[in-house]
């Protein structure tokens, strides 16, 4: 069985998260949704125990996909689960840069572990978390940006009244 891992920060997941992991469990026969902490970024909207619960409505209809939460290197996490690969989106070329550079230390602490790279759907682009938040904070429509199935979560979470 091969099982891929799906990381990254999810404050709040997208719909161009959702369709990298979409995408990843059409070739793998497991896939591990898993939030981890951005070391780059300050503490998220959402909590990881909340983001865990909101990508798990997201995936509830995508067979294969579980979600999970873990806070060490991704590279002991795919050990443990005994992960073949780590699947990236990438956006643009300015993504790929940082996302290289992790997956050269990944291979290096775990020599098992390949990362493979799934580029944006071209409507997905520009589409990012923190994107979601600016537009949702000034009352912005996020509908188009985030599942349905979690939007309201978010507005209440982030909208300020303006």
């Amino acid at each position: 069985m091969k099982i891929a891992i799906c990381p990254g920060s999810f404050d709040p997941i997208t719909l161009g998260h959702l369709d990298v992991i979409r995408r990843t469990a059409k070739l793998f026969d497991r896939v591990i949704v898993v939030v981890m902490k951005n070391y780059y970024k300050k503490d998220g909207a959402f909590t990881p125990a909340e983001r865990v619960e909101l990508i798990r409505r997201c995936v509830a209809d995508i067979p294969g996909v579980e979600v999970d939460a873990y806070t060490g290197l991704l590279a002991d996490y795919a050990a443990e689960k005994g992960a073949a690969a780590v699947v990236k989106g990438l956006r643009a070329v300015s993504d790929f840069e940082a996302e290289f550079q992790q997956a050269l230390a990944n291979k290096k602490l775990n020599s098992e572990l390949e990362t493979v790279f799934i580029t944006a759907s071209a409507e997905n682009m520009f589409l990012s978390s923190s994107v979601v938040k600016q537009i949702c904070e000034y009352g912005g429509d996020i509908s188009n940006f985030v599942p349905e199935v979690i939007r309201e979560d978010i507005e209440k979470r982030i909208r300020k009244d303006v």
